[in-house]
């Protein structure tokens, strides 16, 4: 993996972070909200973080790699 292929993959999972720690803040703070959009919402919220922490850990461990064997 590349230096700038690690860098997309740090920037796409570090905005999944922001995005969905945003979203869930707002509906936290929305008394018009449902209980089961809440529910919903951070179960997605939870998904894609742990999905970004994944993409952080792949990005990080290829770019070590590279740099130990390269």
């Amino acid at each position: 993996m590349t230096r700038t292929q690690a860098i997309v993959l740090r920037a796409a999972a570090l905005w999944t972070f922001y995005v969905w720690i945003t979203r869930i803040w707002n509906i936290a703070q929305d008394s018009g909200t449902t209980f089961a959009f809440k529910a919903v919402h951070s179960i997605l919220a939870v998904v894609s973080i742990a999905f970004a922490v994944a993409i952080l850990v792949v990005a990080s461990k290829n770019r070590r790699t590279a740099k130990t064997s390269g």
